[in-house]
């Protein structure tokens, strides 16, 4: 009775959710990893701008 309620209330999401959680460990190192790159390389050309002035 669970599978027919959300398969009524998440509808197509609810294989693309299946897929996620499947595959949750990748997903989430990549999202982390882009992340930490983003912070790293944000604050280099921070240090860089306040450098030249």
């Amino acid at each position: 009775m669970v599978d027919t309620l959300l398969d009524f209330m998440l509808g197509p999401l609810r294989g693309i959710s299946e897929f996620y959680f499947e595959y949750q460990l990748i997903f989430n190192t990549i999202i982390v990893g882009f992340a930490a790159y983003k912070l790293f390389f944000s604050k280099k050309k921070e240090v860089k701008n306040e450098s030249a002035n």
